[in-house]
């Protein structure tokens, strides 16, 4: 159990940290990590939105790691949270070419996350 604990409470730290990242001043993220000098109403629109919903599923782990009633399905959606945005990327990747360094590494986090957190999942409570 104190895996899945642990794995959740990173869960919530890291997804947290990266939705402020660039939820907070999406037009300085922009600029400063991806190059972007100027985004626009809507990119910073959509770039709060996902940090609300990144923040809100990281508080559902964070909750689902002191409660044993939520904590296997919580460990489930980090898998498939992972393995969503990296599908997604992929396919960006061979539509669109190689994005900034910071996104690269992004993937390459929810690359070994998603079979990470399959193993916990996995891991008797």
């Amino acid at each position: 159990m104190q895996i899945k604990k642990f794995y959740l409470v990173f869960a919530f730290v890291s997804v947290s940290a990266i939705a402020l990242l660039y939820g907070v001043a999406p037009a300085w993220f922009a600029q400063t990590f991806l190059g972007v000098a100027n985004i626009g109403v809507g990119c910073a629109h959509i770039l709060r939105a996902i940090m609300g919903l990144y923040v809100a599923l990281g508080l559902f782990w964070f909750y689902a790691a002191f409660d044993a009633r939520y904590r296997r399905v919580a460990v489930l959606t980090t898998v498939i949270f992972c393995a969503g945005l990296v599908s997604g990327r992929l396919i960006s990747f061979a539509i669109d070419g190689l994005p900034p360094p910071l996104l690269l590494f992004y993937a390459a986090l929810e690359f070994v996350l998603a079979p990470i957190g399959l193993w916990v999942y996995n891991r008797p409570d």
